[in-house]
């Protein structure tokens, strides 16, 4: 099956689309050993360099592609600009380009989904799937049942009220949570509203993707088992970003 150019070259994590079509109107790009043109479009027996680097095809089924869970220690930013300190691409230190999937809070810590398929990232993050991530959360006050109930019935906040969702007590100062939704720092605003500030916020869980047994800073390749759990549960998803806790 035929791809456009742009598309091959951007599937590689060489470049964005963007990019590579700059890159083929600045007549980097090669095709065959020609100068490549706009809207080209590459099989499996042509060969695609820019400015000389070979670039290898993606496999259709995605067994070359990488899916990484990543315990993030407080500190680290989930951006992939290598000039941010403490950005979380150098903290892994992973050989190949991956990118976060959505992201956590500088402060907060836990399960962030790492990986190099770009078709995967926006189903993942779009709230209206409803996949669930599950938080720990402690507070610098004590939790109460009016607490519990009001952050589980919805909170306004960002101009919504939050989807009513799983709350539970898990000592003096803290609690479990388990959202649906990807509203901007939710649960430090939906906490702030109540008059609480956050101490330590830590994603356990995302979908059936579990924290346990990654060390803060360790990461480890996802399972057989989780990935076709994982497609299974995106199973027509679309490709809309919302912006992740």
């Amino acid at each position: 099956m035929l791809k456009r150019l742009n598309k091959y070259i951007s599937d590689s994590g060489f470049c964005s689309r963007r990019e590579a079509d700059t890159l083929i109107e600045k007549g980097s790009v090669q095709v065959n050993g020609n100068a490549a043109e706009l809207g080209t479009k590459i099989g499996l027996d042509d060969r695609v360099t820019v400015n000389g680097k070979l670039i290898e095809p993606v496999a259709e089924d995605k067994t070359d592609r990488v899916y990484l869970a990543y315990n993030k220690p407080a500190g680290i930013t989930c951006t992939t600009d290598r000039n941010v300190q403490g950005n979380i691409i150098d903290a892994i230190g992973f050989p190949s380009r991956i990118f976060p999937i959505g992201r956590l809070d500088k402060p907060s810590e836990g399960l962030i989904l790492l990986t190099s398929d770009g078709d995967i990232v926006n189903k993942i993050l779009r709230a209206e799937n409803a996949h669930e991530k599950h938080y720990r959360v402690v507070v610098n006050r004590v939790v109460s049942d009016e607490f519990i109930h009001k952050m589980a019935s919805g909170i306004p906040i960002l101009d919504t009220v939050t989807k009513a969702c799983e709350v539970r007590r898990t000592g003096k100062f803290g609690f479990d949570i388990i959202l649906t939704q990807g509203l901007n720092r939710q649960i430090r605003r939906m906490c702030e509203y109540l008059g609480f500030e956050v101490t330590r916020l830590t994603r356990k869980r995302i979908m059936h993707v579990s924290l346990t047994g990654i060390k803060p800073g360790q990461h480890r390749h996802l399972t057989d088992t989780e990935m076709l759990d994982m497609n299974k549960a995106l199973e027509g998803s679309t490709k809309t970003y919302t912006p992740s806790e």
